[in-house]
C-alpha cells in the first residue's frame, strides 16, 4: 500500500502530536513535555512527517557550529508507520539542513533496524555508552563525517 507522506517543518504547534508520538515510539525514554517545548522553541532543525493530516514521524537535528558538530538529537516514526522509509526520509531531510563536518547520534544498542539505517546512511559506532537508556541498557554512540 503506497502512502503520501509530507516532510515540512515542525513548530509548537506540534508540541502535543510530537510528545504522543515520542511516548508511541520510545516509552520510558520520551523526552518529557518541557523538552521537547524547548526543542520545538528552540533554533534546531525540527521536521515532521505527515501522512493524511496526521504526525507520523519527527525529527531534531541540534548544530554545534563552534564545536563542529551537530546531534540528530532524536528521530522517531510512529509504530504503525515503520518500515515505510518515512525515518530514511526525516534523515535524509535533516542533514540536508546541518552543515557541520560531523554529524553524531545515539540509538539503543538493541535497536538492530535504527543501528541498519544509520549504517545506510554512513554512520559508524565509535563508542558504548553503558547504561545509556531506561533500564539499564546500553547506548551506542554514531557518527559520520559530513559536508561541513
Amino acid at each position: 500500500m503506497t502512502i503520501t507522506v509530507e516532510i515540512v517543518s515542525a513548530s509548537l504547534r506540534d508540541l502535543p502530536a510530537v510528545w504522543a508520538l515520542e511516548h508511541a515510539c520510545f516509552g520510558p525514554d520520551a523526552w518529557s513535555l518541557v523538552d521537547i517545548f524547548f526543542a520545538l522553541a528552540s533554533p534546531t532543525v525540527r521536521l515532521k512527517a505527515v501522512c493524511g493530516g496526521r504526525l507520523v514521524g519527527f525529527v531534531m537535528g541540534d548544530p554545534h557550529p563552534s564545536r563542529g558538530f551537530a546531534w540528530i538529537a532524536t528521530l522517531g516514526v510512529h509504530p504503525d508507520f515503520q518500515r515505510r522509509g518515512i525515518g530514511a526520509r526525516l534523515l535524509a531531510a535533516t542533514e540536508t539542513r546541518l552543515t557541520t563536518p560531523r554529524l553524531k547520534l545515539t540509538v539503543r544498542r538493541s535497536n538492530a533496524a535504527a543501528i541498519a539505517l544509520y549504517r545506510k546512511f554512513g554512520y559508524e559506532p565509535v563508542s558504548v555508552l553503558n547504561r545509556y537508556y531506561a533500564k539499564g541498557e546500553a547506548g551506542l554512540l554514531m557518527e559520520k563525517q559530513h559536508r561541513g
